[in-house]
């Protein structure tokens, strides 16, 4: 279906990638350097607008430098896909932690609650003569979180899991244990709601 389409992947996140790849897409990846900038409080928001800026950074580079990167530019039209993914509890946004003391706190907020995940899914559509559109949308799940104790936040910020993820948590990794109920999409909260993805773009594409 999407076989006249080159697809780039604006992430270099791992999970992102496998997630893609295991639903069949064929994709390249080129990593979005742009410097996110939010003008929302509102997750649903901020979510779609860091998604977008990093689709429509990957464009922009595709589009300044069509020349020296023959890889990645082709004659046929581009699919750039953007995605963030965040965690909200009680109105608060928490991204990835800076450091582990900032982890600490996440995970403090998350033990014994229900929190929300969003991730922001964008596509901008590059035609051969360098027209461009955009697309943008969110999916939320909701993840409820059993009582952590003092030792299991200890222990399982010291693995170093935390540091890069958004809320300071991977639902794919050692973490699962502590999870108790999620209401949606579980891909969602690993990095990329892939089945919505599939559709969104199937409906866009027709």
């Amino acid at each position: 279906m999407f076989d006249s389409y080159k697809i780039i992947l604006a992430s270099g996140s791992p999970r992102r990638k496998q997630l893609l790849a295991q639903t069949g897409f064929e994709f390249e990846i080129c990593i979005s350097q742009c410097e996110e900038k939010i003008t929302s409080h509102d997750p649903q928001k901020v979510c779609m607008e860091l998604s977008l800026q990093k689709a429509l950074d990957v464009a922009s580079m595709i589009k300044a430098y069509n020349q020296k990167h023959d890889d990645i530019a082709s004659d046929r039209d581009l699919i750039i896909i953007g995605a963030d993914t965040i965690v909200a509890i009680d109105d608060e946004i928490l991204g990835k932690p800076k450091d582990d003391d900032e982890a600490v706190q996440m995970l403090k907020k998350l033990s014994g609650k229900e929190h929300d995940v969003y991730t922001g899914v964008s596509f901008v559509f590059m035609s051969s003569d360098g027209r461009v559109g955009e697309h943008s949308f969110y999916e939320r799940t909701g993840v409820s979180v059993y009582d952590l104790d003092d030792d299991e936040i200890r222990d399982y910020v010291d693995s170093g899991e935390p540091l890069d993820k958004a809320g300071a948590y991977g639902i794919q990794g050692s973490f699962a244990k502590y999870i108790k109920e999620i209401s949606g999409d579980y891909f969602n909260v690993v990095g990329l709601p892939v089945a919505r993805l599939y559709h969104e773009l199937k409906e866009l594409l027709k």
